[in-house]
C-alpha cells in the first residue's frame, strides 16, 4: 500500500482580511454566499490576493483537483494499493475514499470543496462519507498513518531514476510520499523535517500531478500493478 499525501495545498476558503474588498465582495454576491464559504482562487481574486503572505503557495485549488484525477484514476487506487490525503496551507487535512469519484468539470469541484470545509463531510449528511475534512496539522497526519518511511518529493533532493525510487518504496510496509500543491516555491522548513528522505526524478521543479503521476507509476511497475 502507498500513501500520498498532497502536502501545503493550495486550496483555502477566502481570508477574513480579503472579505471588504471589492472584488471579493461582487464576486461573493454572484456566488450567493459568504466570502468565509468560497474558495480563494487567483484566477478570479488575485488584485484582491496579491499581497497576501506566501501568494506563490495560494489559490491555486485547480492543482489539486488535477492531482487528485491523476491519483484516482490509477490502477494502483483501482487495485486497492493507494491511500491519498490532502494537507492544506492553512492545516486542514482531507480524507478521501478510494471509490470516491471526483468532478471532471473544475467548477464543480470548486463547489465539492467549500462544501467540504464549511461542513466536514461529503455528501453532508452521510454516515459513511466519501470525503471528510477536519483541522489537523501534516505533523498530526503522518502520525497517525504511522509511515515505515517518509519520502519528501523535491528537485532539491536525493537524484533517483523511477525504478529505483519504486524499489525504495516497495521494501516498505507503509510508505509515505509527499508532493507539494503549490505553484511555486519551497515546502516550510518543519514540513521537510518530517521527511526521512528527500528524492528528486528531475533537476528543475516539475507539476504536482506530474510528479504525482511518476510516482505512483514506479510502485506499480515495481508492484507489477500493470
Amino acid at each position: 500500500m502507498l500513501y500520498l499525501v498532497l502536502a501545503e495545498a493550495a486550496l483555502e476558503t477566502i481570508p477574513m482580511s480579503l472579505w471588504k474588498h471589492p472584488l471579493i465582495r461582487k464576486y461573493a454576491k454572484k456566488r450567493g454566499k459568504g466570502p468565509g464559504q468560497l474558495l480563494l482562487d487567483l484566477s478570479f481574486h488575485y488584485r484582491a490576493a496579491k499581497k497576501l503572505k506566501d501568494i506563490e503557495k495560494r489559490g491555486r485549488p485547480d492543482i489539486v483537483h488535477i492531482a487528485l484525477l491523476e491519483a484516482l484514476g490509477s490502477p494502483l487506487n483501482k487495485a486497492g494499493l493507494l491511500k491519498v490525503y490532502v494537507h492544506t496551507y492553512a492545516n486542514y487535512l482531507i480524507y478521501l475514499r478510494s471509490d470516491v469519484r471526483l468532478p471532471r468539470n473544475y467548477l464543480r469541484f470548486i463547489g465539492l470543496m467549500e462544501q467540504l470545509l464549511e461542513v466536514g463531510k461529503v455528501p453532508p449528511d452521510s454516515e459513511n462519507p466519501l470525503i471528510t475534512a477536519k483541522r489537523g496539522t501534516l505533523s498530526d497526519l503522518i502520525g497517525e498513518i504511522a509511515p515505515t518511511k517518509v519520502v519528501l518529493m523535491t528537485e532539491k533532493g536525493e537524484a533517483m531514476k523511477l525504478a529505483e525510487l519504486g524499489r525504495l518504496l516497495v521494501k516498505e510496509q507503509k510508505p509515505l510520499v509527499i508532493v507539494g500543491a503549490f505553484q511555486r516555491g519551497d515546502f516550510k522548513e518543519e514540513t521537510k523535517a518530517l521527511s526521512d528522505i528527500k528524492v528528486s526524478i528531475f533537476n528543475e521543479p516539475l507539476d504536482t500531478w506530474t510528479v504525482v503521476s511518476r510516482v505512483i507509476t514506479a510502485y506499480e511497475l515495481v508492484k507489477r500493478v500493470l
